[in-house]
């Protein structure tokens, strides 16, 4: 089933596999009355129903390759080979209480680290008592963080000239404190803008994660939106 998330404003994206792309746009100017347009830039696909209901996609990684423009009817092929191409991409998952690291090759991990970190639950109790649980906490949210930077600089770091991409997943908090690792500032800054939704991480979630990568979200709004 597709992952969907309800967009700021009105909306909602839809994550795709490459795979079933095609047949999405296809089933999306079905349901719309039939294609007006497409709209193809370097970061941006944009089609447009006979109904006025949209379709865009943020194009990920690189930038999509010409031509570009406007053209009648539904051209998502350009948008298509790109995203179905294979790359070796870089996958950091970060939760306080856990992190996976990895590099993929397509679908395929071919090396990770993982690792579980415990980080205490909120203490609703006040008083002093509550300040030094706070503190303790926060001790040991950083301390979960600092292993995750350790995983990435020992696992990604040395593949960093041989990546097409990174993307990120988890608590955006947890990855916000990651990005203030100087060591770490030239990876994370390759990082796709778009943050994985994920489970507390684990290789299994890592490995979905693979599959994740290469999806695109579709932000679909209706007419009337």
């Amino acid at each position: 089933m597709s992952k969907v998330r309800q967009l700021p404003g009105g909306g909602r994206a839809v994550e795709v596999e490459a795979a079933r792309l095609p047949g999405w746009f296809e089933r999306f100017v079905g349901n719309h009355g039939g294609a007006e347009s497409t709209s193809v830039g370097p970061r941006e696909v944009r089609v447009l129903a006979a109904d006025g209901a949209t379709a865009r996609v943020r194009v990920p990684f690189e930038e999509l390759a010409p031509p570009h423009g406007e053209s009648s009817g539904l051209d998502v092929d350009g948008l298509v080979e790109h995203v179905s191409r294979r790359r070796r991409t870089g996958l950091v998952l970060v939760r306080h209480g856990a992190h996976s690291v990895g590099v993929a090759e397509g679908e395929r991990i071919v090396s990770s680290s993982t690792d579980r970190h415990y980080v205490q639950g909120r203490n609703k109790a006040g008083g002093w008592s509550q300040k030094r649980y706070a503190r303790r906490r926060a001790g040991q949210a950083r301390k979960a963080v600092n292993s995750a930077a350790e995983a990435v600089v020992e696992v990604l770091l040395p593949e960093v000239e041989s990546l097409d991409g990174v993307v990120l997943g988890g608590d955006r908090r947890a990855l916000s404190e990651l990005e203030e690792d100087s060591r770490l500032s030239r990876l994370l800054s390759r990082a796709e803008p778009r943050v994985l939704e994920v489970a507390e991480p684990r290789l299994t979630v890592l490995k979905e994660a693979a599959r994740r990568a290469n999806a695109v979200e579709v932000e679909v709004r209706d007419p009337q939106e």
